[in-house]
């Protein structure tokens, strides 16, 4: 009875493992920039000063609004998608 417990526990284990790899493999990237509307830039560069890190990507209003943490203080900065520019910055903690 114990060894059929086991063997029980295994397969549902295995199943469970496939099942998620299966749901996984179905986000890719191509999938995902694919889904993107038609005359979106997936190339944009922020051009921070080094140690600066991203915080938190946000869509506002049909623009990206990037929280920036830099070593002189943090800034959101919102940028433009379709024409690839930053369109405005918001500065904190000065």
């Amino acid at each position: 009875m114990g060894v059929l417990i086991i063997i029980g526990t295994v397969g549902l284990v295995v199943a469970l493992v496939q099942r998620m790899n299966s749901a996984a493999s179905g986000l890719t990237a191509a999938s995902t920039v694919a889904a993107l509307p038609a005359g979106v830039s997936t190339d944009l560069a922020l051009r921070q000063p080094p140690g600066t890190r991203i915080g938190q990507i946000a869509v506002l209003e049909g623009r990206l609004a990037v929280w920036v943490e830099r070593p002189d203080g943090g800034r959101i900065l919102l940028l433009d998608p379709r024409t690839v520019k930053q369109v405005g910055e918001i500065r904190l903690g000065e």
